[in-house]
């Protein structure tokens, strides 16, 4: 297994549907894993920090896990199939399937480790080239600027999220 660090959230331009991207700690492949605009937010909010009012359902996860004294060791990407991703969350040893997005949001507020498959790496990962230095220069620019609420209006108007 590849463990990952999540990069940040951003918005597809074409299709206006947020990501969220994935990098090898010990590698130059990225991992693109599009998502719904509610997993979205939540990884980004906490990646800024932010905390909400009430809690989301991933804090409530978190919640639950902890006062029931269990332990999410790791959320593994390990399958890809038709270009969609499934998840498994390994929680004291037992496997959950879950979408990956639902897995990383729980994952960031538990701090355990994302891992990828190598096949699914392999198939669905992408190389940022030396001679794309710039389009690399852009994207941090933009995951730096980007924020939760920016894909609030997009949660607001029912939008149906993704399967990932």
């Amino acid at each position: 297994m590849i463990e990952v660090e999540v990069m940040g959230v951003r918005v597809d331009m074409p299709t206006n549907q947020p990501i969220v991207v994935l990098r090898e700690r010990e590698g130059d492949r990225y991992l693109p894993i599009w998502v719904g605009a509610a997993e979205a937010t939540a990884i980004a909010y906490v990646q800024q920090g932010i905390e909400p009012p009430r809690p989301l359902t991933h804090d409530l996860m978190a919640t639950l896990l902890t006062s029931l004294d269990h332990t999410l060791t790791v959320v593994r990407v390990d399958r890809l199939v038709e270009k969609v991703f499934f998840a498994t969350l390994v929680i004291d040893g037992h496997e959950v399937s879950a979408r990956p997005s639902d897995g990383i949001a729980l994952a960031l507020r538990v701090g355990c480790p994302v891992l990828v498959d190598p096949t699914v790496m392999d198939e669905a990962g992408i190389v940022i080239g030396p001679d794309e230095d710039d389009e690399v220069a852009r994207f941090r620019e933009f995951l730096d600027q980007v924020s939760a609420e920016d894909f609030d209006a997009e949660m607001d108007s029912g939008a149906d999220p993704d399967p990932a």
